[in-house]
């Protein structure tokens, strides 16, 4: 029997920052094979706005694109990079789930450590203020290289928002940090804050700045920025807390996802996308 065909990343887009991966910054009207990555079982594939990233069968993390906050994994030597390259820093792990926001990425591996790189300016990578000589604290606005976050934590899915990010832990418990929403006095949060009112929870979802829950008994929980309704409560009001979105009580939804100012839902019964807000 002949063996399965090699699974390898499939893109199309703009293409401005090598977020392509086609060793070029041309956009594609369709989609094109990323060439570098033909050798390889890719498993996963992760689009954000300026840059990509591809999880190998093996555990190997590929990222390619804008790198000028070190959202590649490595300090940047030149602004955009149009080609793959492996995360060096997370070499010898088994990374099965990676996230991109705004401007820092997020990784799980198979033991449940959590790894984040990118920008840091409030604290979405987790790090802890660096003390300075006067007694003030600050955190570095940059990391470049991915190092563990939320280490208390045994996490099973990592989410990232446009400045927070959000992990689930293998117990069902969601967890936040970097900047709050809705901001209000907006402070710089590095240390892991539980969601409460979330028990069970079986997938997460992250958009800008607004997040979504999925319990084990089917029920969809939003919290964060309401501007555009992405949080389908029916007004434009934010929430601090996780509040049930009423609505969907004859679905049975199976995934969730989250874009910068909307958010769907799959529903397995009907095989339809439900989606709410402009």
């Amino acid at each position: 029997m002949a063996a399965p065909p090699r699974a390898t990343a499939v893109l199309a887009g703009s293409g401005e920052d090598g977020q392509l991966g086609m060793g070029g910054n041309e956009e594609k009207d369709w989609a094109h094979c990323v060439e570098a990555l033909g050798s390889y079982a890719v498993t996963a594939v992760v689009a954000g706005s300026r840059n990509s990233l591809a999880i190998c069968e093996d555990g190997r993390l590929f990222t390619w694109g804008w790198n000028q906050r070190g959202t590649l994994g490595h300090p940047p030597k030149t602004k955009t990079e149009s080609s793959p390259g492996p995360v060096h820093a997370l070499a010898g792990l088994k990374i099965v789930q990676a996230a991109i926001g705004g401007w820092h990425c997020l990784a799980v591996d198979d033991n449940g450590h959590a790894y984040a790189w990118g920008g840091n300016e409030y604290g979405q990578c987790g790090e802890e203020p660096e003390r300075k000589e006067d007694g003030t604290r600050a955190l570095r606005r940059d990391i470049p290289t991915p190092q563990r976050c939320a280490p208390k934590l045994k996490v099973r899915q990592v989410a990232a928002g446009g400045t927070h990010s959000v992990v689930l832990t293998q117990e069902g418990h969601v967890w936040t940090w970097g900047q709050p929403w809705p901001p209000g006095d907006i402070k710089q949060i590095s240390t892991p804050v539980r969601v409460q009112g979330l028990e069970k929870v079986r997938v997460i979802a992250v958009g800008a700045f607004h997040n979504l829950a999925l319990t084990e008994d089917g029920i969809l929980w939003a919290w964060g920025n309401n501007e555009y309704g992405q949080l389908g409560t029916g007004d434009t009001q934010p929430r601090s807390h996780p509040i049930r979105v009423e609505g969907l009580s004859d679905l049975s939804l199976v995934d969730i996802a989250a874009g910068e100012e909307n958010t769907g839902g799959l529903d397995l019964e009907m095989i339809r996308v439900v989606a709410w807000s402009p």
